[in-house]
């Protein structure tokens, strides 16, 4: 995609302000030569932080929005009364047409529920899902819905390995990414109607990925499959509990090395590979929850979000605006419908 890129944000969303939403983009434009931004949150405030930073004078435009959206609010909510906040005003500019993508570090069930209601679903997709970069054994998988649909019918979970083979492809570079159903056991005879009736249909899709089958939930780490494919409830677990999990380890890890002289000479000594496996497992690098079959590309960036969280998210929005991803799930679910038409 040749044209310049606007970049639509929610500056007021999340848990830190619109502070680390500056500094992210101090980053941003370093990366991003072409790129401009429209801010959007109370203009006081917007207009003071980024008076201490010329380099952002030509970069940034401020959209003055009276209201905020809370972590509490419920989406119900600010769909009928938040038309003046940050967020909403976010999302349609990308529906107006001045700007070609969102980011947003708030609420994300009104995110999902304004961006639906702003942007519409891509022809061809039932829902759209939230999808999460995994660290794993052997590099990275694409895991979804992590929360977007607490359930998934069979042509949901199909229009979910659309989307995330897609975006494998895209944003990974995989030609021809593997795909995996989450199930309770990797036997064919296993798992709800659903799941089974959804790997009937993607064994037989002509798309450029390879269908794997079924996979279990210590998969996901090992790195089996690229994509794993789940419904939102199931997916919002497993992800909540490898995060405690891994902020478990952390506990314990910190707590060995500092208990004891040998321990803290030990750790001294391992600083190299203390520091390898601390950027490994830091989630400022993951984008947070990408939002696949929108009309538009939108990125939530987490609540607690730093600058460096809130940077690798813009990074996320712009790779993926780039690489034009919503024709290709579009072309790929035409795809599989043709390939369901009897002959």
């Amino acid at each position: 995609m040749s044209r310049a890129l606007t970049v639509s944000i929610d500056a007021m969303g999340g848990d830190a302000g619109p502070g680390i939403v500056v500094a992210a983009l101090l980053k941003a434009i370093q990366r991003h030569a072409d790129v401009q931004f429209l801010l959007h949150g109370d203009e006081a405030q917007l207009a003071a932080l980024l008076a201490k930073h010329t380099k952002l004078k030509n970069r940034v435009t401020i959209r003055h929005a009276p209201g905020r959206v809370a972590m509490e609010d419920k989406p119900s909510h600010v769909l009928r009364r938040g038309k003046d906040t940050s967020m909403w005003r976010a999302i349609d500019c990308v529906k107006q047409g001045e700007a070609q993508l969102a980011v947003s570090a708030g609420n994300t069930g009104a995110l999902m529920a304004v961006a639906m209601f702003g942007l519409g679903i891509i022809e061809g997709i039932s829902r759209p899902a939230i999808a999460t970069i995994w660290p794993t054994m052997r590099g990275q998988t694409v895991v979804l819905d992590v929360g977007a649909n607490v359930g998934a019918t069979e042509e949901q979970l199909v229009d979910f390995a659309v989307m995330g083979e897609a975006f494998a492809r895209v944003i990974l570079g995989l030609e021809h990414p593997t795909v995996g159903i989450l199930n309770v056991g990797s036997e064919e005879q296993k798992g709800s109607d659903a799941v089974k009736g959804a790997a009937a249909m993607l064994r037989g899709a002509k798309l450029p990925m390879a269908f794997h089958g079924f996979v279990e939930g210590d998969d996901i780490a090992k790195g089996t499959v690229d994509v794993v494919v789940t419904d939102g409830f199931t997916g919002n677990v497993a992800l909540k509990t490898a995060e405690g999990t891994a902020r478990l380890v952390g506990l314990y890890l910190r707590q060995s090395l500092t208990r004891s002289l040998f321990g803290r000479v030990g750790a001294l000594i391992a600083s190299s590979a203390l520091k390898t496996l601390r950027r490994k497992l830091d989630p400022r690098a993951s984008a947070g929850g990408i939002f696949l079959g929108l009309n538009g590309v939108v990125v939530k960036c987490h609540g607690g979000a730093d600058a460096v969280s809130f940077a690798s998210a813009l990074d996320m929005a712009l790779d993926m605006a780039k690489a034009d991803i919503n024709s290709r799930i579009t072309a790929d679910r035409r795809s599989i419908s043709a390939s369901q038409v009897p002959a």
